[in-house]
């Protein structure tokens, strides 16, 4: 079974890895941000092992996202940036092809464990299963 394994994360988050802290996201240090990357290609190097990765990505930050809509006028309604009803926006991803859900879920733990400063926030990760396309429900 594939699963979409998707890390949560905001604005904030990305501007304390820039140095810039705010209220709930103090700001990291260099070591700090060598840290994770060590900690997320660890993770990375022993799935393309086990051969459970078929893709992974950090994203950009969100104020570099663009959302288009359908407006009642049927033309494309174009918004930048992060979404002002939620703050909490997919950051990175891994498309994963593991045996069980019980699995992936190990996974997703090793991840919500990647070192980070004292008092940042802890984002979700979270386990979609990718439909195959044959009626699976």
């Amino acid at each position: 079974m594939k699963y979409l394994v998707m890390v949560q994360g905001t604005q904030a988050d990305y501007e304390a890895m820039r140095g810039k802290a705010s209220p709930g996201s103090p700001a990291w240090s260099e070591q700090e941000i060598q840290a994770m990357y060590a900690y997320m290609s660890a993770i990375n190097d022993d799935l393309s092992e086990t051969g459970e990765m078929i893709d992974g990505q950090g994203l950009a930050e969100p104020a570099q996202t663009r959302t288009v809509t359908l407006g009642d006028d049927g033309k494309a309604v174009i918004t930048d940036g992060p979404y002002s009803e939620t703050k909490e926006l997919l950051a990175g991803y891994w498309l994963l092809e593991c045996e069980s859900l019980e699995r992936v879920t190990e996974i997703a733990d090793r991840i919500t464990r990647c070192p980070q400063p004292e008092g940042a926030p802890n984002s979700p990760v979270v386990i979609r299963p990718v439909m195959d396309g044959t009626g699976d429900v």
